[in-house]
């Protein structure tokens, strides 16, 4: 099994005032640089260990691409060093090696060979890449006429045709169609049971939370934060809503959960509950009973607009079900500083058995990136059980009624 380690990696490029400035330090290389250090990344150090599953998360220009780069040797650190073991296969930037007047099949082979196969391994391996990529007769046309979705499949086959000590995925992913993005994380979760390592970026929250282990959280060219990824995907969200004035902070819970809270503070929940139908509290409910989500805000100063989200997940963070004030066309307008509001959501609870948690949003609109008054993760924690039902499998209770005809 494959395994990677980062230590101390650090990227820079030289930025030059004028265009002169390249040329007079080229013709006097001894004296002084008349050219400053950009540093893209810094003091980058950590351990994928062998047959684990690291996400790789930050915003647009936070060095992650860049990072990739290095690791797979596709460019030179100017400090650090990256020790990788056992057979690497990456899908990095889309197309990446792929010649556009080269037939599919040339590419594919000549990819091949670039990530350690033999040309005769590619031979004896084409018939699986045509059928998973799934492109036709294209296989055979140019690649200047396939789609960034047909690139991108037969990228993905090429790099998984043979399993891989490590496997290593930028964004790529997101550009194919849902039937083959459902194909490709089948085929990583496949690996991944059979002891592949993987080092995947991704903003899709759900795809880092199913497959990873462990998420790795880069911000301005520096590792910012490591943890589970549910605690790293909830400190990223409320990253990308924080403004001048917002604080983000995590708190940990007496479970040993580590809960995000962020938000500019106009608005915050005093108050959270989930009550039965005799209005008590529960914290263990049975499948498919009425239940009230009770939630208490604190108003701190005006609103001109205030709508409340809450968002139930899974023990893994994967959202079950969300919804807000807004989309049901319910928002409360001039709200003034000493309200206190309470909103109360009745429900169904038709959940599989399992342990749950709510997010709670106090924002302006539908989304918490325009006025995030308070976004809190892990609000509340409850279980659902199973006393009454048959035995079923899954997340949601979905009872069919089931007809049968033999004739």
């Amino acid at each position: 099994m494959g395994s990677i380690r980062v230590s101390n990696l650090g990227k820079a490029y030289k930025q030059y005032p004028a265009r002169w400035s390249r040329f007079a330090e080229w013709i006097t290389p001894f004296g002084k640089p008349r050219h400053q250090l950009k540093w893209v990344l810094q003091g980058i150090s950590f351990h994928v260990e062998p047959g684990e599953a690291v996400g790789l998360i930050g915003i647009n220009g936070a060095g992650k691409s860049t990072l990739l780069k290095l690791i797979t040797g596709t460019a030179q650190p100017t400090t650090g060093n990256v020790t990788i073991t056992g057979r690497v296969a990456a899908m990095l930037e889309l197309g990446m090696g792929f010649h556009p007047d080269f037939t599919g099949r040339q590419n594919a082979i000549m990819a091949g060979q670039l990530i350690g196969l033999s040309a005769d391994e590619m031979v004896a391996l084409m018939p699986r890449i045509e059928a998973f990529a799934e492109i036709g007769d294209y296989i055979d046309q140019p690649v200047r006429v396939y789609s960034s979705g047909m690139q991108m499949r037969l990228a993905f086959s090429v790099a998984t045709a043979k399993r891989p000590d490590v496997l290593i995925i930028d964004e790529a992913l997101s550009v194919g169609d849902a039937y083959f993005q459902h194909k490709s994380f089948d085929r990583i979760r496949e690996f991944r049971e059979q002891g592949t390592t993987l080092l995947i970026v991704s903003h899709d929250k759900t795809a880092i939370q199913s497959i990873c282990d462990r998420a790795i959280l880069l911000d301005a060219g520096r590792l910012a934060k490591e943890g589970s990824p549910e605690e790293i995907m909830d400190f990223y969200n409320a990253m990308l809503a924080e403004r001048e004035n917002e604080t983000v902070r995590q708190e940990k819970r007496e479970d040993g959960k580590v809960q995000t809270i962020s938000g500019t503070g106009e608005a915050t929940v005093s108050e959270i509950a989930l009550l039965d139908e005799q209005g008590q509290r529960v914290e263990m409910i049975d499948v498919g009973s009425m239940v009230t989500l009770e939630v208490k805000i604190a108003i701190q100063a005006p609103i001109p607009r205030l709508v409340l989200g809450y968002m139930i997940k899974d023990r893994l963070g994967q959202p079950m079900y969300g919804t807000n004030t807004h989309l049901k066309e319910l928002p409360l307008h001039d709200v003034r500083p000493g309200e206190q509001i309470t909103y109360r959501a009745s429900f169904a609870m038709n959940l599989g058995p399992g342990s749950y948690s709510v997010a709670t949003a106090l924002v302006s609109s539908d989304t918490h990136l325009v006025n995030n008054y308070e976004w809190r993760d892990l609000a509340l924690v409850f279980n659902v059980m199973n006393m009454k039902r048959a035995h079923f499998v899954g997340c949601t209770w979905l009872d069919p009624k089931i007809e049968i005809q033999r004739i």
